[in-house]
């Protein structure tokens, strides 16, 4: 469907308008049904992001800075995410021994337990919006997205 149809607009949008519109739009729509899949599991997406950078560290500790960069979204508050999966017992934090200033993050047993959980569901929910979409045009729109937010 048209965005000028989802919007149910009556003015016509010209193209560089059509395609932000389009990715906001888009964004909203993967992020609310993406919700709905963690919020049984009482963590947003900014945290399960963090557990997701922690699980690739293969249980290295990442200290904030590394989680910070490997963000989806760079405005989180870092220190904040961790302190709330840290109540939840889903990482731990210690101070580096070379560096006091610097703080360790782990996830714990209990956080890779619940990724591994929502594993599934996260790839069907990727899979559900890949699925009008052939190989090809996969790559394409991957390509093309990429273009588009370069600098």
């Amino acid at each position: 469907m048209k965005i000028e149809d989802e919007l149910k607009s009556t003015v016509e949008y010209s193209k560089s308008k059509q395609i932000v519109l389009n990715i906001m739009y888009t964004v909203n729509v993967i992020t609310e049904r993406f919700n709905d899949i963690i919020k049984p599991y009482d963590i947003s997406s900014e945290q399960f992001n963090v557990l997701r950078i922690l699980r690739g560290q293969k249980g290295c500790p990442a200290n904030m800075c590394i989680i910070q960069e490997r963000m989806l979204a760079k405005t989180s508050n870092t220190t904040r995410l961790v302190d709330k999966l840290l109540l939840k017992d889903l990482v731990t934090r210690n101070v580096c021994p070379d560096n006091r200033r610097k703080i360790e993050v782990l996830i714990t047993a209990k956080g890779l337990d619940l990724l591994a959980e929502l594993d599934p569901k996260v790839q069907e929910h990727e899979e559900f919006f890949a699925k009008n979409l052939n190989n090809e045009e996969l790559e394409q729109l991957n390509t093309l997205l990429e273009k588009y937010r370069t600098k």
